[in-house]
């Protein structure tokens, strides 16, 4: 740990729940400095929500503790009510009191003298750029509106921590990034340390200064968005960020054998099954030879000719699928700009060594199994 860096605002340590005997969270730890924002990144019904909970004191862990600020909120004996923990959380629905106004709901909760509690309230509305809004009931805000309000609810109290669970996964695509991007802002301004959950890995590498992966109620991996994406520690972390090629070979002296070229298998035992993963992004398309091979390249290793199954333009780039010639599998290219081939037409592919993952396959036959190439999807 490096000496001159803050102490963490948030810990947990082990942190465990249990529902009717399945353990749904399992010994999930992590910490979040000042001013920090990490995202906790899995599918939906991984234990994301329910680590939230304990951490904001609405549920109690069977196991582990919650430290803010170094004062243990949460263990086996200690268990500080929410209302006493600095900490803010924000909802997918909002939860805005019907009943109330922009200005009430955000007063509301707050202590002090009432001209003090609506002169916070009024600044807040403000900041959110909702300055003329204050009389407004719930029911006559935009759905972006009331993610504002709720927002400035939330960061009344002055809050060291504030918990967002998906709150702009209801936000049509057209008003997320730019309330997103705006409710972070604010939270920097304020200083406080973000745990923010969702289930989309866009949202995640966008926002997070640090993403700790998800799944099964633990966490798989943790560290900056560059280093969970490039360096996923199995085949279900890496497909969680895109789709996958997916090649299968058997590691003979730590080399496992393909139409593509060898790919090095270290400390892998001879006789494993293994899958070679490409993201489509990284295929190597030679656009100059059409039907005449490449030479081979220590990066790109042995070309592999494959015939154009359909091209389609997604707007920033293309997708281009090929039938590969050796085994007739699906090879999926993503291209950075409008590349359209016509069907059937032929071209060499290749993989760059340093873009490929390769992992013991789940279930091992023990023997060699028939290539394929597959989508993989969380």
């Amino acid at each position: 740990m490096n000496p001159s860096a803050p102490a963490p605002r948030l810990e947990i340590e082990g942190l465990t729940r249990r529902f009717d005997g399945r353990e749904v969270v399992s010994e999930v730890s992590l910490s979040i400095g000042p001013g920090d924002v990490t995202c906790l990144l899995g599918p939906s019904g991984c234990g994301k929500s329910t680590t939230l909970r304990m951490i904001a004191g609405v549920d109690r862990p069977d196991a582990g503790r919650v430290l803010i600020d170094g004062r243990v909120v949460s263990d086996g004996r200690v268990h500080v009510p929410p209302e006493q923990r600095s900490v803010g959380l924000l909802l997918q629905d909002f939860a805005l009191f019907p009943h109330l106004t922009a200005l009430q709901n955000v007063a509301f909760g707050l202590r002090g003298r009432r001209h003090e509690r609506l002169a916070r309230a009024a600044n807040l509305l403000r900041k959110v750029n909702l300055s003329g809004f204050e009389r407004s009931y719930p029911h006559e805000l935009s759905g972006g509106e009331q993610q504002r309000v709720a927002l400035a609810r939330a960061l009344a109290p002055s809050p060291r921590i504030m918990l967002l669970d998906e709150p702009f996964s209801s936000l049509d695509r057209r008003l997320r990034d730019g309330v997103r991007d705006e409710t972070l802002a604010m939270l920097k301004e304020e200083n406080a340390s973000v745990l923010l959950v969702t289930h989309d890995p866009a949202e995640a590498m966008r926002i997070g200064g640090e993403i700790a992966l998800m799944r099964d109620g633990a966490i798989v991996q943790a560290g900056e968005p560059f280093d969970v994406y490039t360096k996923p520690v199995d085949r279900d972390s890496a497909a969680f960020f895109s789709e996958l090629n997916m090649i299968h070979a058997v590691v003979e002296g730590e080399e496992a054998e393909t139409v593509f070229g060898r790919f090095q298998a270290r400390r892998i035992a001879d006789g494993t099954d293994v899958e070679i993963l490409i993201r489509p992004q990284h295929i190597r398309i030679d656009f100059d030879r059409n039907g005449t091979a490449p030479h081979p390249t220590m990066i790109d290793g042995v070309p592999a000719r494959g015939v154009v199954r359909r091209a389609r333009f997604l707007g920033t780039a293309s997708l281009v699928e090929f039938r590969m010639e050796h085994d007739q599998s699906i090879v999926k290219a993503v291209v950075p700009s409008v590349f359209l081939p016509r069907q059937g037409a032929p071209f060499w592919l290749s993989i760059r060594r340093d873009r490929s993952y390769l992992f013991p396959c789940a279930v091992q036959s023990g023997k060699r199994v028939r290539a394929e190439a597959a989508e993989a999807r969380a």
